[in-house]
């Protein structure tokens, strides 16, 4: 194993250790990793959707395989070097042998973390609606699976739940304390919606939290200083760049073309739009439409 791979991870480790709170910025191609080192972050994440819409020009509906996320998480490693990167790994692709076999090819990779999630296959964005879930105990299966498969102990693996939208911040609180004593590192409870929220999932969840800042998101924008107050470990920002390099290029390249750039929603659905979030949506309607007429 290199020794940059077990130096970012044992600083993870390190800083998950103290009461600080981690600021970890999306990235998603060498530019982006580039200027979060450059810019001393503490750590970065590889986020799905930026992934997926700079890399494939493809909306965050789970269409880009696990091959494709370790390419790309191999390379933002070389750029980071001792820099953790926290890596979204969707649902783990498939069933515990599936997750298994994710694990060990993000860490070979040289991710410091990774996160694992309960929505059914194929997924979509957190912040989009229709999401699907498995069970509980489904999951937990999963959960053992990306727990045995490490090798390097620092590995941090992170379980998410996506219940808050479609069963409530309840059942969201009680996945993640499922999770929590089944032995996830951190814990990430997706898309709080208000500040009430995030106070009850800190209150609620005894376990080192993950919080995800999505600009135009379903959960409140919330200061740094308010996070680390109420407990929360790490915060993502997939958007912070992502957002802005896509709206800037929509800018001067109507610009370059003598026209007016399109107006889009700050929102992530307005977001995918720009890489085929409707005609995507409306191809998967209509073979769900074709499946349910020969029911």
């Amino acid at each position: 194993m290199g020794t940059t791979m077990t130096a970012a991870r044992a600083r993870l480790r390190a800083l998950l250790s103290t009461e600080e709170l981690i600021t970890a910025p999306g990235v998603f191609d060498g530019l982006s990793a580039s200027l979060a080192k450059r810019l001393g972050f503490a750590a970065a994440y590889m986020t799905g959707a930026g992934v997926s819409a700079a890399g494939f020009g493809l909306p965050d509906i789970g269409l880009v395989s696990q091959t494709e996320m370790v390419e790309r998480a191999r390379m933002i490693t070389s750029v980071l070097g001792d820099l953790p990167l926290i890596a979204d790994a969707d649902t783990g692709y498939g069933g515990p042998l599936n997750v298994v076999r994710t694990v060990r090819e993000y860490e070979r990779a040289g991710v410091a973390a990774l996160h694992l999630e309960d929505q059914a296959f194929p997924k979509r964005c957190g912040h989009l609606p229709d999401k699907e879930l498995i069970g509980a105990g489904a999951y937990l299966d999963k959960l053992r699976a990306a727990l045995d498969a490490r090798v390097d102990e620092n590995l941090v693996i992170i379980a998410r739940t996506d219940a808050r939208a479609p069963l409530g911040l309840d059942e969201a609180i009680d996945r993640a304390n499922l999770y929590a004593a089944e032995g996830a590192d951190v814990i990430f409870v997706e898309a709080p919606q208000s500040l009430a929220e995030l106070e009850r999932v800190a209150a609620e969840v005894p376990a080192p939290l993950l919080i995800n800042m999505v600009q135009g998101g379903l959960t409140p924008d919330t200061g740094a200083e308010t996070l680390a107050r109420l407990g929360f470990r790490i915060a993502i920002h997939p958007g912070a760049a992502l957002a802005a390099s896509a709206y800037a290029m929509l800018h001067s390249l109507a610009a370059l073309r003598g026209a007016e750039a399109e107006p889009v929603s700050a929102s992530p659905a307005g977001f995918f739009e720009l890489v085929g979030l409707r005609e995507w949506s409306e191809l998967g309607e209509r073979y769900r439409e074709e499946a349910r007429s020969w029911a």
